[in-house]
């Protein structure tokens, strides 16, 4: 596994964001190489915790090497979207911090065999829990051509969503679609390639991966879950590196705060909005040129954080 190449994005950013109390616990929900939870460890004493979730088995097995020092560590190969269920089986009813570094890992696009990366070929995969059913496979030769355009459209925010799934689903008359390789074939014969515009298989890799994996829908309620389970005065750090993302946690922490939506002129609140805490980052976080620089996959990345009453 020492090709599990992690570089953790915003990692000090992250790091003041959630004000590490030495005796506290904090959960990691996307363990991914360990980066950020290293970081977080170092900080805090024996008598700290620090709980480290993901959805990869390949992940945990990575991070339980390389955070073997330390003995005040627990994993838990499970979805971060579970984390109520998680915490309540393991009889924590609060925390002092949670990070959340959605999306895919850099180990997950590089490794050929996962089917995540349009570079190169393999089979169509993209799972991030190699126990789960649904494959990328399966979502581009059993889904419908009115299906496989709406996620595309949705999920990879693609103008030629359509004109992709019509040819999808041509090709697939022929033959199954079994690698990345003949998928990208297919959306270059359906996007005109424009200078500057970037890979035109980029946006449906990227719908295609967020449906086999759910990565949308559960989100604003996995955001919500986070803060109920922080202390008073406990940090949750969120980092995005797409719009859906960020729309999702944005509106999550917005509502979080309590902010009243009833029609103007009402004697009193109807809505029952409960304040919950507040936004510490009233817009986005971003790498910092230099981060960039030494790595341009933390280029879209946006941190936003969340402190409970």
């Amino acid at each position: 596994m020492e090709s599990f190449n992690h570089v953790p994005v915003l990692l000090e950013e992250c790091i003041e964001g959630l004000q590490i109390q030495p005796d506290g616990i904090y959960v990691d929900g996307t363990l991914g190489g360990a980066g950020h939870s290293k970081q977080i460890v170092k900080r805090i004493s024996e008598k700290g915790l620090l709980l480290g979730i993901d959805r990869d088995e390949e992940a945990i097995c990575v991070a339980q090497e390389r955070l073997k020092e330390f003995s005040n560590v627990q994993f838990v190969h499970d979805n971060h979207d579970n984390i109520k269920a998680i915490l309540a089986k393991l009889g924590i009813p609060s925390v002092n911090g949670i990070l959340l570094d959605l999306g895919v890992s850099s180990y997950q696009l590089d490794e050929k065999n996962r089917g995540f990366s349009y570079m190169g070929e393999s089979l169509l995969d993209m799972r991030m829990d190699k126990k789960a059913k649904l494959t990328a496979k399966d979502v581009v030769n059993m889904y419908s051509e009115e299906r496989l355009a709406n996620l595309i459209y949705e999920y990879g925010e693609e103008r030629f969503s359509r004109r992709i799934a019509r040819n999808i689903c041509e090709y697939r008359k022929t033959k199954e679609i079994e690698t990345t390789a003949e998928l990208v074939k297919i959306i270059e014969k359906s996007v005109p390639r424009k200078k500057g515009e970037g890979h035109p298989a980029k946006r449906t890799f990227q719908a295609i991966r967020i449906e086999v994996n759910n990565e949308i829908k559960p989100l604003y309620q996995t955001i919500l879950d986070s803060i109920e389970l922080l202390k008073p005065q406990g940090r949750l750090c969120v980092i995005t590196f797409h719009s859906l993302e960020d729309r999702a946690v944005k509106n999550a922490f917005l509502d979080a705060e309590g902010k009243c939506t009833c029609p103007p002129g009402l004697p009193y609140c109807m809505c029952g909005s409960k304040k919950l805490g507040k936004m510490i980052t009233k817009k986005p976080i971003l790498p910092s040129e230099e981060e960039i620089k030494h790595n341009t996959r933390s280029k879209s990345a946006k941190l936003r954080i969340f402190e409970k009453l």
